[in-house]
């Protein structure tokens, strides 16, 4: 079996039968520097159904590019193309600045690395959540007021009241990450976006957040992008992984069977985990193949050869 043969992508759901919440074909992201143009996401596919679909690979795989490129979030230098990146009927790609202003917060909300670089410091806790309420939809302050506290509840924070009134200051980093969420739920988003939500936490907040997230995606029918470069906390958690290298996918499988992975650079990642059972040997150093940048040029748009 040929490497081209081998590697999947990720059009398939967990859904099937149903229409994708996303669908993106042959996506580019490109970055213009003073060293030359950047390429960091490359001819990427996929599809996002009501699941957990973890994105994972090394720090400048692509991973977190491709969750932007989604909010036309990328940076003023950067550019974006793709053949097809449609959500709900809408082609995100012609969509207007008005029409993604109503989309992003709204419909699809993203959730960023630490919490205390995302909030203001300026204004406390319950005036950002209830902002993000009245940002999207036309109700009165009293009532954003009364659905940001019932966030709070939702997102397993005692005496929502008082927190209300903190400044993110005030708040440890589990409790900011939860009012992340509680502001990017508050909208009832039918996609999220979770960009390494966890990586600043310790294990047992980790754990409590993860849980969170299970929860809304189950309870509302959500669909959860979680982009990571933890191999077992997204095989423990995702019902399918998109592995990344280079700005590629190089391999798509249920992660129930991450560990069955074929492609010699998700095996690489995994035999490069720590493990307790029992052998000291030295970690090995992941080789990487140059052909995996290339892979797949020849293949048709819209699947795998």
């Amino acid at each position: 079996m040929t490497m081209n043969k081998m590697k999947m992508t990720g059009f398939e759901t967990s859904s099937p039968g149903e229409a994708p919440l996303i669908s993106v074909r042959d996506l580019h992201v490109r970055f213009a520097t003073p060293k030359g143009q950047v390429h960091a996401v490359r001819g990427v596919g996929f599809d996002l159904g009501k699941e957990r679909l973890g994105i994972v690979g090394e720090s400048g795989s692509g991973k977190s590019q491709t969750g932007r490129a989604l909010l036309r979030l990328t940076a003023g230098n950067g550019s974006i193309e793709a053949s097809r990146m449609m959500f709900d009927g809408k082609d995100l790609m012609q969509a207007s600045a008005k029409t993604m202003r109503s989309i992003r917060g709204s419909r699809i909300s993203m959730i960023m690395q630490d919490p205390k670089y995302s909030l203001n410091p300026v204004l406390t806790v319950g005036k950002q959540i209830a902002e993000s309420c009245r940002r999207h939809e036309n109700v009165s302050r009293a009532e954003a007021k009364r659905r940001a506290l019932a966030m709070l509840e939702t997102v397993r924070i005692r005496e929502p009241e008082k927190v209300y009134s903190l400044y993110p200051h005030q708040v440890s980093g589990g409790m900011g990450q939860r009012i992340m969420i509680a502001m990017m739920l508050i909208t009832n988003p039918q996609v999220m976006i979770a960009d390494e939500p966890t990586s600043a936490l310790d294990v047992t907040v980790q754990m409590q957040v993860l849980s969170l997230l299970d929860d809304m995606v189950r309870e509302r029918g959500m669909g959860l992008v979680l982009i990571s470069h933890d191999l077992n906390l997204v095989s423990s958690f995702c019902d399918r992984v998109l592995v990344m290298y280079g700005g590629r996918i190089m391999e798509s499988l249920d992660a129930k069977n991450l560990d069955q992975a074929q492609h010699p650079y998700t095996r690489g990642l995994l035999n490069c985990l720590p493990r307790l059972d029992g052998n000291h040997d030295d970690l090995p150093v992941l080789r990487r193949d140059p052909a995996w940048l290339t892979e797949g040029d020849d293949v048709p748009e819209g699947g795998a050869a």
